[in-house]
Protein backbone atom coordinates (compact mmCIF):
# COMPACT_ATOMS: atom_id res chain seq x y z
CA UNK A 1 0.00 0.00 0.00
CA UNK A 2 1.14 3.52 -1.05
CA UNK A 3 2.01 5.85 1.84
CA UNK A 4 2.63 9.66 2.09
CA UNK A 5 5.83 8.60 3.89
CA UNK A 6 6.89 6.56 0.55
CA UNK A 7 6.26 8.98 -1.77
CA UNK A 8 8.62 11.13 -0.17
CA UNK A 9 11.07 8.98 0.11
CA UNK A 10 10.73 8.31 -3.68
CA UNK A 11 10.94 11.75 -4.28
CA UNK A 12 14.55 11.93 -2.60
CA UNK A 13 15.48 9.03 -4.33
CA UNK A 14 14.23 10.32 -8.13
CA UNK A 15 16.37 13.73 -6.89
CA UNK A 16 19.20 12.43 -6.77
CA UNK A 17 19.50 11.25 -11.03
CA UNK A 18 18.05 14.77 -12.16
CA UNK A 19 21.00 16.10 -13.24
CA UNK A 20 22.02 13.02 -15.27
CA UNK A 21 18.84 14.77 -17.61
CA UNK A 22 18.45 17.40 -20.20
CA UNK A 23 15.24 19.00 -21.34
CA UNK A 24 13.84 18.79 -24.35
CA UNK A 25 16.52 20.96 -26.63
CA UNK A 26 14.50 20.73 -30.00
CA UNK A 27 11.35 22.58 -28.53
CA UNK A 28 12.84 26.07 -27.68
CA UNK A 29 9.94 26.50 -24.68
CA UNK A 30 10.87 23.67 -23.54
CA UNK A 31 14.95 23.74 -22.96
CA UNK A 32 13.51 27.21 -21.06
CA UNK A 33 12.51 24.89 -18.35
CA UNK A 34 13.79 24.26 -14.89
CA UNK A 35 15.19 20.89 -15.10
CA UNK A 36 14.98 20.25 -11.46
CA UNK A 37 11.63 20.38 -10.98
CA UNK A 38 10.36 16.95 -9.54
CA UNK A 39 6.96 16.22 -8.46
CA UNK A 40 4.47 12.89 -8.08
CA UNK A 41 1.12 12.26 -7.46
CA UNK A 42 -0.67 9.46 -6.65
CA UNK A 43 -4.98 8.41 -6.83
CA UNK A 44 -6.52 5.40 -5.23
CA UNK A 45 -9.54 4.04 -6.32
CA UNK A 46 -11.10 5.77 -3.61
CA UNK A 47 -10.44 9.14 -4.75
CA UNK A 48 -7.83 9.35 -2.76
CA UNK A 49 -4.71 11.50 -3.23
CA UNK A 50 -0.94 11.52 -1.84
CA UNK A 51 1.16 13.83 -3.42
CA UNK A 52 5.04 15.26 -3.07
CA UNK A 53 7.09 17.51 -4.48
CA UNK A 54 6.36 19.74 -7.73
CA UNK A 55 3.07 17.47 -8.04
CA UNK A 56 0.83 20.98 -8.66
CA UNK A 57 3.44 23.10 -10.90
CA UNK A 58 1.86 22.84 -14.99
CA UNK A 59 3.56 21.51 -18.10
CA UNK A 60 2.91 20.97 -21.38
CA UNK A 61 1.15 17.23 -21.27
CA UNK A 62 3.01 16.64 -24.90
CA UNK A 63 3.06 12.70 -26.24
CA UNK A 64 0.47 11.72 -22.79
CA UNK A 65 -2.22 13.60 -24.56
CA UNK A 66 -2.02 10.70 -27.17
CA UNK A 67 -4.33 8.58 -24.77
CA UNK A 68 -6.73 11.18 -24.63
CA UNK A 69 -6.80 11.90 -28.13
CA UNK A 70 -7.14 8.04 -28.79
CA UNK A 71 -10.21 7.82 -26.77
CA UNK A 72 -11.68 10.34 -28.63
CA UNK A 73 -11.02 8.73 -32.31
CA UNK A 74 -12.21 5.34 -30.24
CA UNK A 75 -15.30 7.35 -30.05
CA UNK A 76 -15.46 8.70 -33.35
CA UNK A 77 -14.48 6.14 -35.96
CA UNK A 78 -14.73 2.76 -33.69
CA UNK A 79 -11.28 0.76 -32.59
CA UNK A 80 -12.06 -1.55 -35.30
CA UNK A 81 -11.32 1.02 -37.93
CA UNK A 82 -8.74 2.71 -36.46
CA UNK A 83 -6.44 -0.40 -35.29
CA UNK A 84 -7.40 -2.35 -38.71
CA UNK A 85 -6.87 0.84 -41.34
CA UNK A 86 -5.02 3.07 -39.97
CA UNK A 87 -2.31 2.26 -36.54
CA UNK A 88 -0.83 -0.93 -35.32
CA UNK A 89 -0.37 -2.16 -32.14
CA UNK A 90 2.98 -3.36 -32.01
CA UNK A 91 6.17 -1.43 -30.56
CA UNK A 92 8.68 0.13 -33.02
CA UNK A 93 11.96 -0.31 -31.67
CA UNK A 94 13.07 3.19 -32.71
CA UNK A 95 12.52 6.73 -31.55
CA UNK A 96 9.16 8.21 -31.09
CA UNK A 97 10.06 10.37 -34.46
CA UNK A 98 11.45 8.42 -36.71
CA UNK A 99 10.31 8.07 -40.11
CA UNK A 100 12.06 4.94 -40.99
CA UNK A 101 9.43 2.25 -40.86
CA UNK A 102 6.85 4.12 -42.86
CA UNK A 103 8.64 3.51 -45.51
CA UNK A 104 8.36 -0.01 -45.60
CA UNK A 105 4.88 -0.51 -43.58
CA UNK A 106 2.69 2.67 -44.49
CA UNK A 107 0.64 2.44 -41.60
CA UNK A 108 2.62 3.26 -37.86
CA UNK A 109 3.23 0.55 -35.87
CA UNK A 110 1.38 2.18 -32.93
CA UNK A 111 -0.81 5.04 -31.73
CA UNK A 112 2.06 6.45 -29.07
CA UNK A 113 4.81 7.55 -31.62
CA UNK A 114 4.21 10.30 -33.51
CA UNK A 115 3.36 9.14 -37.05
CA UNK A 116 0.26 6.90 -35.01
CA UNK A 117 -0.40 9.79 -33.07
CA UNK A 118 -0.88 11.98 -36.55
CA UNK A 119 -2.92 9.60 -37.94
CA UNK A 120 -5.02 9.13 -35.04
CA UNK A 121 -5.67 13.47 -34.63
CA UNK A 122 -6.80 13.04 -38.36
CA UNK A 123 -9.63 10.66 -37.48
CA UNK A 124 -11.13 12.93 -34.82
CA UNK A 125 -13.89 14.53 -35.80
CA UNK A 126 -14.31 18.51 -36.48
CA UNK A 127 -14.66 20.77 -39.39
CA UNK A 128 -11.53 22.49 -38.53
CA UNK A 129 -8.33 22.65 -35.95
CA UNK A 130 -10.00 24.65 -33.79
CA UNK A 131 -13.48 22.62 -33.56
CA UNK A 132 -11.26 19.16 -32.43
CA UNK A 133 -9.46 20.77 -30.04
CA UNK A 134 -12.61 22.20 -28.30
CA UNK A 135 -13.77 18.32 -28.15
CA UNK A 136 -10.29 17.52 -26.81
CA UNK A 137 -10.18 20.14 -24.25
CA UNK A 138 -13.21 19.39 -23.34
CA UNK A 139 -12.57 15.34 -22.46
CA UNK A 140 -9.09 16.98 -21.28
CA UNK A 141 -10.82 18.28 -18.67
CA UNK A 142 -13.49 16.06 -18.02
CA UNK A 143 -10.29 13.09 -17.86
CA UNK A 144 -8.36 14.91 -15.90
CA UNK A 145 -11.20 16.10 -13.29
CA UNK A 146 -9.72 19.79 -13.42
CA UNK A 147 -11.85 22.22 -15.65
CA UNK A 148 -9.38 24.87 -15.51
CA UNK A 149 -6.87 23.06 -17.76
CA UNK A 150 -5.94 25.41 -21.02
CA UNK A 151 -3.68 25.40 -23.91
CA UNK A 152 0.03 26.84 -23.48
CA UNK A 153 0.21 29.43 -25.99
CA UNK A 154 4.00 29.56 -26.18
CA UNK A 155 4.83 26.42 -25.98
CA UNK A 156 2.20 25.59 -29.39
CA UNK A 157 3.36 28.81 -31.51
CA UNK A 158 7.23 27.24 -30.68
CA UNK A 159 5.92 23.52 -31.82
CA UNK A 160 4.60 24.90 -34.55
CA UNK A 161 7.43 26.89 -35.66
CA UNK A 162 9.90 24.23 -35.19
CA UNK A 163 7.78 21.15 -36.04
CA UNK A 164 9.24 20.49 -39.62
CA UNK A 165 9.74 17.04 -38.54
CA UNK A 166 6.04 16.03 -37.91
CA UNK A 167 5.05 17.90 -41.36
CA UNK A 168 7.37 15.27 -42.60
CA UNK A 169 5.80 12.47 -41.46
CA UNK A 170 2.37 14.19 -41.30
CA UNK A 171 3.00 14.61 -45.80
CA UNK A 172 4.27 10.86 -45.74
CA UNK A 173 1.21 9.66 -44.03
CA UNK A 174 -1.11 11.68 -46.33
CA UNK A 175 1.03 10.43 -49.32
CA UNK A 176 0.56 6.96 -48.28
CA UNK A 177 -3.61 7.43 -48.35
CA UNK A 178 -3.07 7.14 -44.11
CA UNK A 179 -4.01 10.58 -43.11
CA UNK A 180 -7.39 11.93 -43.70
CA UNK A 181 -7.98 15.38 -44.12
CA UNK A 182 -5.82 18.60 -44.54
CA UNK A 183 -2.19 18.25 -43.62
CA UNK A 184 -1.69 21.60 -42.14
CA UNK A 185 -5.18 21.48 -40.17
CA UNK A 186 -3.95 18.19 -38.65
CA UNK A 187 -0.71 19.47 -37.25
CA UNK A 188 -2.35 22.63 -36.42
CA UNK A 189 -4.44 20.18 -33.84
CA UNK A 190 -1.91 17.92 -32.74
CA UNK A 191 0.37 21.06 -31.61
CA UNK A 192 -1.97 22.06 -29.79
CA UNK A 193 -2.92 18.81 -27.93
CA UNK A 194 0.72 18.05 -27.27
CA UNK A 195 0.62 21.86 -25.75
CA UNK A 196 -1.95 21.91 -22.79
CA UNK A 197 -0.65 22.52 -19.66
CA UNK A 198 -1.45 20.14 -16.97
CA UNK A 199 0.22 18.73 -13.31
CA UNK A 200 1.09 15.64 -11.89
CA UNK A 201 -1.83 15.64 -10.47
CA UNK A 202 -4.00 15.92 -13.49
CA UNK A 203 -2.12 13.15 -14.88
CA UNK A 204 -2.72 10.80 -11.87
CA UNK A 205 -6.64 11.55 -12.41
CA UNK A 206 -6.45 10.65 -15.88
CA UNK A 207 -4.08 7.05 -15.16
CA UNK A 208 -6.48 7.11 -11.99
CA UNK A 209 -9.39 6.72 -14.36
CA UNK A 210 -7.92 4.12 -16.51
CA UNK A 211 -6.97 2.16 -13.62
CA UNK A 212 -10.65 1.96 -12.35
CA UNK A 213 -11.52 0.62 -15.92
CA UNK A 214 -13.00 4.03 -17.35
CA UNK A 215 -14.47 5.37 -13.88
CA UNK A 216 -13.34 8.34 -12.40
CA UNK A 217 -12.07 7.53 -8.66
CA UNK A 218 -13.35 11.16 -7.48
CA UNK A 219 -16.68 11.01 -8.48
CA UNK A 220 -17.30 7.26 -9.61
CA UNK A 221 -19.02 8.63 -13.24
CA UNK A 222 -17.91 6.17 -16.05
CA UNK A 223 -16.09 8.40 -18.84
CA UNK A 224 -14.93 5.14 -20.79
CA UNK A 225 -15.59 2.34 -21.69
CA UNK A 226 -13.96 -0.70 -20.15
CA UNK A 227 -12.73 -2.26 -23.09
CA UNK A 228 -11.03 0.81 -23.87
CA UNK A 229 -9.68 1.36 -20.82
CA UNK A 230 -8.16 -2.34 -20.59
CA UNK A 231 -6.90 -1.42 -24.76
CA UNK A 232 -4.80 1.31 -23.65
CA UNK A 233 -3.28 0.09 -20.91
CA UNK A 234 -1.80 -2.86 -22.86
CA UNK A 235 -0.80 -0.20 -25.19
CA UNK A 236 1.09 2.06 -22.27
CA UNK A 237 2.87 -1.49 -21.41
CA UNK A 238 4.36 -2.16 -24.61
CA UNK A 239 4.65 1.05 -26.65
CA UNK A 240 4.22 3.92 -23.68
CA UNK A 241 7.89 4.72 -22.78
CA UNK A 242 9.15 5.06 -26.59
CA UNK A 243 11.97 3.09 -27.62
CA UNK A 244 12.56 2.31 -23.75
CA UNK A 245 9.60 0.73 -22.82
CA UNK A 246 11.40 -3.11 -22.81
CA UNK A 247 14.04 -1.40 -20.83
CA UNK A 248 11.17 0.34 -18.40
CA UNK A 249 8.76 -3.43 -18.53
CA UNK A 250 11.52 -5.30 -16.80
CA UNK A 251 12.84 -2.36 -14.61
CA UNK A 252 9.87 -0.81 -13.33
CA UNK A 253 6.86 -3.39 -14.62
CA UNK A 254 4.08 -0.96 -14.71
CA UNK A 255 1.42 0.63 -17.78
CA UNK A 256 3.30 3.98 -18.50
CA UNK A 257 3.15 6.81 -21.03
CA UNK A 258 5.27 9.64 -21.22
CA UNK A 259 5.74 12.89 -22.99
CA UNK A 260 9.04 14.76 -23.39
CA UNK A 261 7.52 17.95 -21.37
CA UNK A 262 8.79 15.66 -18.32
CA UNK A 263 5.13 13.80 -17.33
CA UNK A 264 4.36 10.06 -17.06
CA UNK A 265 1.06 8.69 -16.30
CA UNK A 266 1.14 5.17 -14.76
CA UNK A 267 -1.65 3.01 -14.24
CA UNK A 268 -2.11 0.12 -11.84
CA UNK A 269 -5.51 -1.78 -12.74
CA UNK A 270 -7.68 -1.61 -9.60
CA UNK A 271 -4.87 0.26 -7.17
CA UNK A 272 -4.09 3.43 -8.53
CA UNK A 273 -3.53 6.12 -11.07
CA UNK A 274 0.34 7.86 -10.58
CA UNK A 275 1.17 11.20 -12.06
CA UNK A 276 4.60 12.10 -12.62
CA UNK A 277 6.82 14.94 -13.36
CA UNK A 278 10.09 15.72 -13.90
CA UNK A 279 11.42 18.05 -16.69
CA UNK A 280 15.22 16.43 -17.33
CA UNK A 281 15.05 13.61 -19.55
CA UNK A 282 17.26 11.04 -20.97
CA UNK A 283 18.43 10.14 -24.38
CA UNK A 284 14.99 8.12 -25.14
CA UNK A 285 12.88 11.39 -24.05
CA UNK A 286 11.59 10.21 -20.98
CA UNK A 287 12.02 11.88 -17.29
CA UNK A 288 15.13 10.90 -15.90
CA UNK A 289 14.13 11.11 -12.23
CA UNK A 290 10.14 10.23 -12.91
CA UNK A 291 11.45 7.11 -13.83
CA UNK A 292 13.99 6.31 -10.88
CA UNK A 293 10.83 7.18 -8.79
CA UNK A 294 9.19 4.69 -10.33
CA UNK A 295 11.49 2.01 -9.80
CA UNK A 296 11.53 2.87 -5.59
CA UNK A 297 7.89 2.79 -6.11
CA UNK A 298 8.01 -0.51 -7.91
CA UNK A 299 10.89 -1.97 -5.60
CA UNK A 300 9.04 -1.00 -2.67
CA UNK A 301 5.41 -1.74 -2.94
CA UNK A 302 6.65 -5.19 -5.13
CA UNK A 303 3.32 -5.24 -7.57
CA UNK A 304 4.82 -4.66 -10.74
CA UNK A 305 2.93 -7.34 -13.74
CA UNK A 306 6.04 -9.28 -13.44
Amino acid sequence: MITQELLEDALKYGKCFVRNGNTASYIPELQRVNKYQLGICAVGMDGEVMEAGDSRVPFTIQSISKIISLILAIRDRGADYLFHDKVGVEPTGDPFNSIIKLETKTRPFNPFINAGAIAVASCINGDSSDEKFERFLSLTRKLCNNETIELNENVYRSEKETGDRNRALAYYLKASGVLEGDVEECLDFYFKMCSVNVTALDVANLSGLLANHGCCPATKEALIESQSAKAIRALMLTCGMYDGSGEFAMTVGFPAKSGVGGGIAVSLAGRMGIGVFGPALDEKGNSVGGIKMLEFLSDRLNCQLF
